[in-house]
């Protein structure tokens, strides 16, 4: 699962982090930057985008090509932990957030459980990647995010309460930030808790091991593989506010992503930087 070109800038932009304690940092280089009316006005056009007359065409020839890619790395994704899963679809599902590919191991997990797509949450900015990824991110199940208190209360919250009540899982990353190949899970961020607690939906943790091999993918990585351990899930309540099921699902989550970690690992988390950290990377830290 490897996209785009070096990441060595990237591990450094990682260390550095962790160096400063900054967990949730972006270290990705290149990536959109908006400023607030940017974001209000792409996330303007991918709504407008849904009624355009070419619309249902073009989220076919997407589909067809996110399923070309899911087939082709079909062989690398296992699972564990299948029985947590709920009986129906109406959850938000929680990962750690390693790869642009990542969200394959929760698209498989959903086709062969469910029979159905998830929706993924993805940063506004996302929307203003140019090419073939920016298309995907635009014609497919997503449902942009951004730092407006209005737009999170009304037409966020709106889509969110739609498509759980229509049974479709929505993923969200609660790390907010993509860091290549790490494998440890890093702190929540509380938003997926709040919408879980407001929405009265279940939270399914998920924590993706990453497996060593050394077959080459490029010349900075070998291949992965995977197993997605789905955890038990985490469900609010009744009898408490939304802020403090916010905030006691949020712990929960990542107690149980920490122990998914050492179990798999056989070892502490702690953020201390090792060459480990970064699976199957091939070159010198």
């Amino acid at each position: 699962m490897i996209i785009g070109g070096s990441k060595a800038k990237v591990i450094e932009n990682i260390k550095r982090a962790i160096a400063e304690n900054d967990l949730n940092r972006k270290v990705e280089e290149g990536d959109a930057k908006l400023d607030e009316e940017g974001e209000r006005k792409i996330i303007e056009q991918f709504y407008g985008l849904r009624k355009s007359k070419t619309f249902r065409l073009k989220k076919a020839a997407m589909q067809k090509m996110a399923d070309a890619q899911l087939l082709a790395y079909d062989r690398l994704i296992s699972f564990d932990g299948l029985e947590n899963l709920p009986r129906t679809g109406r959850f938000i599902i929680t990962s750690n957030h390693f790869n642009p590919l990542d969200n394959l191991c929760i698209k498989k997990l959903i086709k062969k459980v469910y029979r159905d797509e998830p929706y993924i949450v993805i940063q506004a900015t996302n929307l203003a990647t140019e090419g073939v990824i920016g298309d995907l991110f635009n014609y497919l199940n997503h449902i942009p995010v951004c730092k407006s208190a209005n737009y999170i209360r009304g037409e966020f919250m709106k889509q969110m309460g739609q498509t759980l009540n229509a049974g479709h899982p929505v993923l969200i990353y609660p790390e907010e930030e993509m860091w290549f190949n790490y494998r440890k899970p890093r702190p929540n961020k509380r938003g997926a808790f709040y919408f879980a607690a407001e929405l009265e939906a279940p939270i399914v943790p998920c924590f993706v091991e990453i497996l060593d091999t050394k077959k080459p993918d490029n010349d900075e990585f070998f291949e992965s593989k995977y197993i997605l351990h789905i955890l038990p899930a985490i469900y609010p309540d009744e009898n408490k506010s939304v802020r403090q099921n916010s905030i006691e699902m949020c712990v929960k989550d990542y107690e149980l992503k920490k122990a998914a970690y050492e179990k798999a690992y056989k070892k502490k988390l702690d953020y201390s930087f090792e060459k480990d950290d970064i699976a199957n990377w091939r070159g010198e830290l």
